[in-house]
């Protein structure tokens, strides 16, 4: 019985042993599982000396030496071409509208022919300026067959310089009785005809073939391609960054070459969505776009010498947004006010200054890094 008695001890002493051996063995991984996760994490933020490259990259070192470059900023908008207005074409004189061969969106020429105009009224004055004209002639006629007379008299005596003086006035005055009464016939067989001013497109009708218009009536409406403009709306602070005579590009939504515009008005009134409309105009005469067509409008701001970072170091904290700098004491946050990007960049408009260095590895880590203090890992 004391056999069995020490055989059971000596049973239940080995247990304890191993259940305490056990304990210290997961104790001893977990601390090795949290001293492998320090070093990953020392790993991660130990310095790299390879050179700054403009994507992002694992190899970036953990800071930069800010440098100063010229940047151009632009302002970004939406744009439609629209029609600085529109061009009536009017009857000149009251009559009945005859001939009418254009429709909406019919693209005429200067000096086409779209319609007549006829009736008593027109008729009238076409018969009268005719007879004008043909009075003044015979007018002429008669004066310059009694200049010829007098002159081949003067050397016989039987004229006199004054006599042939007064015959050379008649006949000059005859002229331009005759010069006149052929323009105003002319400018009456123009008013019978209804043509295109400019090259443009129909964008209305406004009279049918038979129907009396009075004088000043709009026959037709065009829209020519040298009263548009494009109008683009900006917002917030960029309103007080545009000027007349800035220059920019217009790139067409479908695809079509880009277009050198540049700001010809400033409305000085806001739109619903509380922007302002600005109207812009082809640097180049020959440059074509269409009514209607819309597309973004980018305009150049005067050129300026900005430092950049890269924008991976930039941290937004409480609503502002910090670098961290990196100085022999150690690495403080600094405010900055972000500018203009360009790639991978950011240029700051305030904040640092050249030559100092930037932290770029973990700058988000290292700038919140009293938050780990705060918390510890769970056990695992």
């Amino acid at each position: 019985m004391r056999r069995i008695a020490a055989a059971t001890a000596v049973v239940i002493v080995a247990l304890l042993v191993g259940v305490h051996l056990g304990k210290e063995s997961r104790t001893n991984a977990q601390a090795r599982k949290r001293a492998e996760s320090h070093a990953s994490f020392a790993a991660q933020t130990s310095v790299d000396s390879t050179p700054v490259t403009d994507a992002p990259s694992s190899s970036e070192p953990a800071y930069i030496t800010v440098e100063a470059s010229m940047v151009t900023p632009t302002l970004e908008s939406y744009g439609q071409v629209e029609p600085i207005s529109a061009l009536p074409v009017n009857a000149a004189e009251k009559g009945t509208v005859a001939g009418l061969s254009v429709l909406p969106g019919m693209h005429v020429r200067a000096g086409q022919e779209i319609a007549h105009l006829s009736g008593p009224a027109i008729q009238l004055a076409l018969q009268q300026s005719a007879a004008d004209a043909r009075s003044a002639q015979a007018q002429l006629t008669a004066d310059q067959k009694i200049l010829a007379i007098e002159r081949e008299q003067l050397p016989s005596h039987l004229s006199t310089r004054a006599a042939v003086q007064q015959a050379e006035s008649a006949a000059a005055q005859a002229r331009t009785n005759l010069d006149n009464a052929q323009s105003h016939l002319q400018a009456v067989r123009q008013m019978m005809t209804i043509s295109a001013p400019a090259n443009g497109t129909v964008l209305a009708i406004n009279a049918s073939d038979g129907q009396l218009v009075s004088t000043g009536l709009p026959v037709v409406t065009l829209q020519t391609t040298a009263r548009l403009w494009l109008q683009a709306s900006y917002y917030g602070a960029d309103l007080s960054l545009i000027r007349v005579g800035m220059t920019g590009v217009f790139s067409p939504a479908n695809g079509s070459a880009p277009i050198s515009v540049r700001v010809r008005a400033i409305f000085g009134a806001m739109t619903a969505g509380e922007g302002e409309m600005i109207g812009l105009t082809p640097v180049s005469s020959t440059a074509q776009w269409i009514n209607g067509e819309f597309g973004t409008v980018t305009l150049d701001q005067p050129s300026r010498k900005l430092v950049a970072v890269p924008t991976r170091s930039l941290i937004l904290d409480q609503g502002k947004w910090w670098v961290l700098v990196h100085t022999a004491q150690g690495d403080h946050p600094q405010q900055v006010v972000p500018g203009p990007t360009q790639g991978w960049n950011t240029f700051l408009e305030s904040g640092v200054s050249v030559g100092s260095q930037v932290v770029v590895e973990n700058a988000y880590l290292l700038f919140h890094r009293g938050i780990s203090n705060t918390y510890q890992p769970p056990d695992q």
